[in-house]
């Protein structure tokens, strides 16, 4: 399953949508982020693994493939943690999918 969670990436003062899509799947167990995401963003994987085990939830033992779409715009920040963790949540069924589509998320995540 597929879920998404939108988000912002900055331009200068434009915030440009960003779709966060989430795919949990059959494979060698880890975690990627595509879609032209810099240093910050490449590191949310950290954080939010980190933030789902102090909240009592694990990864799971698959494939986990973040998508910041559209892939041509670059995605700087650590804002993106937030909606990475929600939409990894709601793929797992932790968090029902449908109540993310009413918002926009940014956040930070500490340990």
């Amino acid at each position: 399953m597929v879920s998404r969670v939108r988000t912002v990436a900055f331009q200068g003062v434009e915030a440009v949508p960003v779709d966060v899509q989430v795919l949990v799947a059959p494979g060698k167990v880890g975690m990627s982020i595509v879609g032209l995401a810099d240093k910050a963003v490449t590191e949310s994987r950290e954080r939010v693994q980190a933030a789902l085990h102090a909240s009592g939830l694990s990864m799971p033992p698959k494939r986990v493939t973040v998508n910041l779409a559209p892939a041509d715009l670059p995605k700087e920040g650590s804002h993106y943690d937030l909606p990475i963790a929600l939409g990894l949540m709601a793929a797992l069924g932790a968090i029902p999918a449908d109540v993310l589509q009413r918002f926009i998320v940014l956040g930070e995540l500490s340990l």
